[in-house]
């Protein structure tokens, strides 16, 4: 019997693998794709850190740019914001270096992350090595490319000519149609984002005690939110609805609207509000937090691609509140794992919260069902195996004839 042929997947990601959904995505898709038998994965992106279960080949920016906001990356410029040429520059650098990649690692498919700007080079890749590529469309880009037609028109041609286009929920699909245009529907999947549902579980009443000690919440009820602190996350809402919660409100993040939501709680003075900054890849401990939360609070104001936060919390049995936006009633089943929200309505927020505080019973079973949930369908090993039959599909039977091997030979 002929040996299967190794599947060698380059994956190209704008940003770095922690801060950010995205990133997630890339982290833990590359990290179950390179355990399957046979299959490799290199990274390409600006990752600084030594990460042990992937390969990362490190993407030099000419300088950082975001779709944004990064907590990381304070003094980025803002892709928007970019003269035509630093967008000369950068493409250039995108182009260079993924060729390099290309000819050093040999890939048999390349997985983009974002509608652009990788996905610009895997076309040139495409174009001139022959190798095929797919491009997973997470939306933090889509609001960019709505508002600019350079970075439309230039993205058009390297989704034309991709494989498949996989957008992360169902309202991330239509946005990227409306934008793009309708030619594109044939080639979309849905593959949500999913979570570790090995490290994001209960922590230990051990490790509960100790974070309740090291922040002062023993014996108090907790409501949490974790991400970017920007105006559509809707964290200011929660803020302003602490005063008639009974318990403590901590927020777990930094970004732009961090000076005006300490304002709020000064003005106001509300005391039960903490805000604990960025937590980084300091995963152990917000799975602390995630795990210690009575509530996780979702309040978004603007359409959430999905929002992985709310994945790990319900990993870590937590009942969520949220908001039904964009993609995120994918994940939330009313009643069962969480309650919905309206957007911007602060009184709604202190009615859902304080309901689920006052009915111990009925919080520990959503949590439950929270859990459960999360392993079924949105464990990163099912979704990898999605996307390893996805690979498989585009490349070619007979690796050593194709032209992609004769390609990277070159």
């Amino acid at each position: 019997m002929t040996k299967k042929p190794e599947l060698r997947v380059l994956y190209l990601q704008t940003f770095p693998l922690y801060g950010s959904g995205s990133g997630t995505y890339a982290r833990y898709l590359a990290r179950e794709i390179n355990k399957l038998p046979r299959c490799r994965a290199l990274v390409l992106c600006p990752e600084y850190r030594n990460l042990r279960t992937i390969p990362i080949r490190r993407f030099r920016m000419p300088f950082q740019v975001v779709f944004a906001g990064r907590p990381e990356w304070k003094t980025a410029k803002r892709f928007r914001d970019l003269t035509n040429e630093e967008l000369a520059i950068l493409q250039k650098a995108y182009v260079d270096q993924t060729v390099t990649a290309v000819r050093e690692f040999k890939p048999t498919i390349i997985h983009v992350h974002h509608g652009f700007p990788f996905s610009w080079a895997a076309r040139f890749v495409e174009a001139t090595y022959n190798i095929p590529y797919i491009v997973t469309i997470h939306g933090s880009e889509l609001p960019v490319a709505a508002s600019d037609r350079r970075y439309r028109d230039l993205t058009m041609d390297a989704l034309r000519n991709a494989r498949r286009i996989i957008p992360n929920s169902h309202y991330t699909k239509e946005w990227t149609l409306k934008i793009f245009g309708d030619e594109f529907r044939s080639k979309m999947r849905v593959i949500p984002g999913g979570v570790d549902i090995q490290k994001f579980k209960k922590a230990s009443p051990v490790i509960l005690r100790s974070l309740d000690k090291t922040y002062n919440l023993t014996g108090k009820k907790v409501v949490l939110f974790a991400g970017r602190l920007t105006s559509f996350k809707g964290v200011d809402y929660l803020v302003r609805a602490a005063k008639k919660i009974p318990a403590e409100i901590v927020i777990l993040g930094e970004g732009s609207e961090m000076p005006k939501l300490q304002k709020i709680a000064a003005d106001q003075r509300i005391t039960n509000v903490h805000f604990i900054g960025h937590l980084g890849s300091k995963i152990s401990l917000l799975v602390a937090f995630y795990s210690r939360a009575d509530v996780f609070v979702a309040p978004s104001v603007w359409d959430e691609p999905l929002g992985l936060v709310i994945l790990e919390a319900m990993a870590c049995e937590t009942p969520v509140v949220v908001t039904r936006k964009g993609g995120i009633p994918l994940a939330v089943k009313q009643g069962r794992n969480g309650l919905f929200i309206r957007a911007k309505r602060v009184k709604d927020i202190v009615e859902k919260v304080n309901y689920l505080l006052e009915h111990d019973e009925k919080r520990m079973k959503m949590g439950k069902t929270a859990r459960k949930i999360a392993v079924e369908r949105f464990n990163w090993e099912k979704i990898a195996r999605q996307f390893y039959n996805l690979y498989e599909r585009y490349v070619p039977i007979n690796l050593k004839n194709s032209k992609i091997a004769q390609a990277t030979k070159t």
